[in-house]
C-alpha cells in the first residue's frame, strides 16, 4: 500500500512547523519539519566559523555530519547533529540567518534530497518546508501553500520569541522576514514558489484554532481521509 504525502510550503513565520505538527498528530501521520534540518546544518556552521555563504567550504564537511531525525514521547519531532540533541539551539535567531544561507546552497540540498523523500517513502508524512510541493515531494497527493502577510508573520514570530525568552523588536523581526523572503524567493536552487497544482491557504486573519481546521479540511477532502 502506497503511502500519503502532504507536501505544505510557504514563507518563514507563516507557522507551518506548528499546523503541520497539529495536523500530523490529529490524522495520525509523521511529521516532519524539514528547516529543522536546515537549521541543523546551519547551527553547525555557526559553531565551527564557517561561512555559510561558502559552498565549497560547506560542502567539504557535509559527510562528516549525521543529522538524525527522532520524536520523544509525545509524538514531537527532535532533531539529533552528530549524536547531540540541538533542537533548541537551532531555534536560536540567528541560525535563522545560517539555515536560509545553507539551504540556497544546490550541495546541501542535494545532500538531503534523498533523505527527505525516504521518509515519505516509508511513512505517511505532513513535510513542511519552501520547496516541498516542487522539488522534494512533486508528487505527493496533497500541495498546500501556507502564507501570511509580512506584518502578521512578525508579529507571530515576536510572541514565539517572547515565550522562549529571546525577545527582539517587532522592527528587527519584520526586516529578517522581509530579507528572508527575498533570499528565499531569489535563490538558484529551489526558490520558494507555490506549486501550480497547491492550494494556497492565507492564514493573515485566522487565528490559531480556525488555521487549523482549515488546514485539516484541505487535506480530508483531497484525501478522503
Amino acid at each position: 500500500m502506497s503511502t500519503i504525502r502532504i507536501a505544505i510550503d510557504g514563507p518563514s513565520g507563516a507557522g507551518k512547523s506548528t499546523l503541520a505538527r497539529e495536523a500530523a498528530a490529529a490524522l495520525g501521520f509523521l511529521y516532519v519539519d524539514t528547516g529543522a534540518i536546515y537549521r541543523s546544518i546551519g547551527l553547525y556552521m555557526h559553531e565551527n566559523s564557517i561561512d555559510p555563504s561558502d559552498e565549497r567550504a560547506v560542502a567539504a564537511v557535509l559527510p562528516a555530519l549525521q543529522v538524525e531525525l527522532r520524536y520523544d514521547d509525545s509524538g514531537r519531532q527532535r532533531m539529533f547533529l552528530n549524536s547531540r540533541d540541538v533542537s533548541e539551539e537551532i531555534r536560536l535567531p540567528e541560525i535563522s540567518r545560517y539555515a536560509s544561507s545553507v539551504s540556497a546552497l544546490p550541495a546541501v540540498r542535494s545532500y538531503l534530497l534523498e533523505f527527505q523523500r525516504e521518509l515519505a517513502r516509508k511513512n505517511n508524512v505532513i513535510m513542511d518546508g519552501r520547496d516541498i510541493g516542487t522539488v522534494v515531494l512533486p508528487d505527493a497527493e496533497v500541495k498546500i501553500f501556507l502564507s501570511a502577510s509580512a506584518e502578521v508573520r512578525a508579529e507571530r514570530r515576536c510572541r514565539e520569541l517572547e515565550e522562549r525568552g529571546t525577545p527582539q523588536s517587532f522592527q528587527d523581526v519584520f526586516h529578517d522576514i522581509k530579507e528572508r523572503d527575498w533570499r528565499d524567493t531569489h535563490r538558484d536552487a529551489a526558490p520558494l514558489r507555490q506549486a501550480e497544482d497547491a492550494m494556497l491557504l492565507d492564514t493573515s486573519a485566522l487565528d490559531f484554532q480556525e488555521s487549523r481546521e482549515a488546514l485539516l479540511k484541505i487535506i480530508r477532502e483531497r484525501t478522503g481521509l
